[in-house]
């Protein structure tokens, strides 16, 4: 996703059949066979559900689209977003892409297909130039989720929104009684501590947070955070405007021993999980980190 800094439109292409566009090794079909009362059959394509399929279907469209992968491609399995910074230059890198594919006999299904569009959804996440956002549908589905009546409901929301939580700041911390429901030999008690956690997880995904897209020629900004229960921190950097506009959001529940740690324990890891966490992005930045903590003792940690 990190490619797609100073795109501004996008395309995306959804192949027909999937999987059943890759033949399978001559001699290997028996290996797919199986019994019916009409009698026992082989495949003769890559069918879903085999361990290696999504891997192989992976590495055939990456073999594929080489030449334009992270380029003006991005590709997962049958997925395609095709992306330009030059809107005048688009047209091409789209007919580069159709080209290739009717080249190895490969269809799209039109009706899951945009073409030229500013903002696009992809992987459940939607992308345009000012960054990355909650899809419209995924919200959707959020604000009209039910109060949870059993166990596996709250599991089931906790689940859903787990997809979004790089959208939600503090979600550990907001979750946390959620997450005590489905705990093994745990009674069931939906009170207000529980409902709070539901309906402030809710309220969170309407804000409808957008994520920056980041730039490896710009400075860092680390913002760390630590309670009794969990960490959060938030990756930033400074656009035209002057602000500091967020570029990924975490969370992390501590453990039962990371809980008996003190303050200052608990502080220093939520900057060590953090650094941990975005290391793609600020192990070869040659540009300073600027960290922010409210535990000022964090200044002297390596004096101590």
């Amino acid at each position: 996703m990190a490619k797609l800094r100073k795109a501004k439109i996008f395309t995306k292409l959804d192949l027909r059949w999937g999987y059943n566009n890759v033949r399978i090794k001559e001699g290997d079909e028996w290996k797919t066979a199986f019994k019916t009362k009409y009698g026992s059959f082989e495949y003769l394509v890559m069918p879903f559900g085999l361990t290696n399929a999504a891997a192989a279907f992976q590495r055939f469209m990456n073999d594929l689209l080489h030449d334009l992968l992270d380029v003006t491609v991005v590709v997962y399995l049958d997925d395609i977003l095709i992306f330009s910074k030059d809107p005048g230059e688009h047209s091409k890198h789209v007919q580069e892409v159709l080209q290739q594919l009717a080249k190895n006999q490969l269809f799209c299904k039109p009706s899951k297909c945009h073409f030229h569009v500013t903002t696009v959804d992809y992987l459940g996440i939607q992308i345009s130039p000012q960054g990355f956002s909650m899809d419209e549908k995924k919200i959707e589905a959020v604000t009209s989720w039910p109060t949870p009546k059993t166990v596996k409901q709250v599991q089931a929301f906790l689940g859903f929104v787990n997809y979004l939580r790089r959208f939600i700041p503090d979600f550990s911390s907001i979750a946390r009684p959620l997450h005590n429901l489905t705990q093994k030999d745990k009674p069931w008690k939906w009170g207000e501590p529980e409902d709070n956690s539901f309906q402030e997880l809710k309220r969170r995904v309407t804000h409808r947070p957008v994520l920056a897209h980041s730039d490896p020629n710009k400075p860092y900004f680390l913002e760390t955070d630590a309670s009794g229960v969990a960490m959060g921190a938030i990756l930033s950097q400074r656009s035209e405007d002057g602000r500091l506009h967020p570029i990924a959001y975490m969370s992390k529940s501590f453990n039962d021993a990371e809980r008996n740690y003190d303050t200052h324990d608990k502080e220093l890891l939520a900057v060590i999980r953090a650094l941990e966490e975005w290391q793609i992005f600020l192990e070869s930045t040659p540009q300073p980190i600027t960290m922010f903590t409210n535990h000022c003792n964090l200044e002297y940690w390596r004096k101590s």
